[in-house]
């Protein structure tokens, strides 16, 4: 399939313009690989790392696309924060690699490493958090407790 073409709109102004170290943060901050964003965004891991060095600008649509996952993980993490902060004993299970998060939830659209950077933020928001693997929660291994305020 060929690389999609981002285009910016007419006269976009290069200060509104997302410049290469916010990809670069944002990208990690979302626990995402410049391979799963390119995949993501149809374009070849090579455009994305010669964005994030800035041999190339960054298109306004990739900026949007970025936004909107943001966006999307952003509203993930509040509902999952929600539904644990009642709880007397707060769990959640995390994943080691991308086989064993498609293993128990093949409707992923985000790989393992997303899913790691989504607990560690709910963990800074839910006091005593419990976070296990799979095979850790099911034998009911002690899990390591996450400490309010973790590094950030």
């Amino acid at each position: 399939m060929p690389e999609k073409t981002y285009t910016d709109p007419a006269g976009m102004p290069d200060d509104e313009r997302m410049t290469p170290a916010e990809l670069r943060v944002v990208r990690e901050f979302l626990g995402l690989t410049p391979e799963w964003l390119a995949a993501h965004l149809n374009v070849s891991g090579r455009t994305v790392r010669h964005w994030e060095q800035g041999k190339y600008a960054i298109p306004d649509g990739v900026r949007l696309e970025i936004e909107d996952l943001e966006r999307r993980t952003g509203e993930f993490v509040s509902g999952v924060i929600d539904k644990l902060m009642d709880l007397p004993d707060p769990a959640v299970v995390t994943y080691r690699d991308d086989a064993e998060y498609r293993a128990a939830r093949p409707d992923a659209e985000f790989p393992a490493s997303w899913h790691r950077a989504v607990v560690a933020r709910v963990a800074q928001e839910v006091p005593a958090l419990s976070i296990a693997y799979p095979d850790e929660a099911a034998t009911g291994a002690p899990a390591q407790t996450a400490r309010q305020g973790a590094r950030r």
